[in-house]
């Protein structure tokens, strides 16, 4: 069985959701990759978008809602970052320059 949405097929779970409720989920979810200043603007306009479908379609509020209250993508980490075994390496030479 196709499930088909305003004359579209959607391939994935999200689009499935983007085309039924009419909302962007990256809007309310944000992305990885986002500066500081684009998380201020994309939240402000989020908000926006809120208020408007509190008055037009509450359900789709509520769910919209519960995607800005979901906790924030994770920044991805950087590479120059430090392992485990420096840091255990650093400490040996340490002891050993302490016990000297």
């Amino acid at each position: 069985m196709k499930s088909i949405v305003a004359g579209r097929e959607p391939v994935t779970a999200i689009e499935f959701v983007e085309l039924a409720l009419g909302i962007d989920l990256e809007l309310f979810t944000g992305s990885p990759t986002e500066s500081v200043m684009d998380r201020a603007a994309r939240l402000d306009v989020a908000r926006e978008v809120l208020a408007d479908l509190r008055e037009s379609d509450p359900e789709t509020a509520a769910y919209a809602e519960s995607l800005l209250r979901a906790l924030p993508l994770k920044q991805s980490r950087t590479p120059c970052r430090r392992t485990r075994r420096a840091a255990v390496r650093r400490l040996v030479h340490e002891r050993a320059a302490v016990a000297a």
